[in-house]
């Protein structure tokens, strides 16, 4: 039975997204611009310092991405130890700290004096607020049934296979406690 619409003999392919062109792309050409600063660092200097910096930055990468887990680690720790969520105050670069020290430990320059702007607070909170204005418009606009979706329903599982959904309601105002309740009856 057919409603009207023809049915397609091939199997639709989906368009390919802008990242997945494009990322490729860019990922090649800061390689090669990479090497290429690289080669004329070294050709006015020496290699030898290029080597050396490229060693400072694998140090100083790997004692920032220790620095930044282990304080992430230690807010974890105090707040299983308090019995709540982790506060987003004191945690809140650790992220972009790991990410700045893992952009220290790849060699190049580019990488380099990235990873050093990520080390700095205000970058960071410009990039944490981004990152959040983001995923929360992302979160607002994801299509029912998708990840984002998941977000905001509620479903219950019952034992014998059927899912309920539902919205779940809190309400935070304590009940009075002066008036009886009723007696439950079956």
């Amino acid at each position: 039975m057919t409603t009207g619409a023809p049915t397609p003999t091939y199997p639709v392919r989906p368009r390919r997204s802008r990242m997945r062109t494009f990322l490729p792309l860019g990922v090649a050409a800061w390689l090669v611009l990479e090497i290429w600063l690289l080669t004329v660092v070294a050709g006015a200097a020496s290699g030898f310092a290029v080597f050396l910096l490229l060693v400072a930055g694998f140090v100083l990468g790997s004692v920032v991405i220790k620095r930044a887990g282990r304080r992430a680690f230690q807010n974890l720790n105090e707040a299983l130890q308090r019995g709540g969520a982790p506060s987003s105050s004191g945690s809140g670069g650790n992220g972009l700290m790991m990410l700045g020290g893992l952009l220290l430990m790849i060699p190049g320059l580019i990488s380099d004096a990235a990873g050093l702007l990520l080390l700095l607070p205000p970058v960071q909170k410009a990039i944490g607020r981004y990152a959040e204005r983001t995923f929360d418009r992302k979160l607002r606009a994801a299509a029912p049934g998708t990840l984002g979706d998941a977000f905001q329903q509620a479903r219950m599982h019952r034992p014998d296979g059927k899912v309920v959904q539902g919205e779940v309601i809190r309400e935070d105002r304590p009940e009075p406690r002066d008036t009886p309740k009723p007696p439950l009856t079956g």
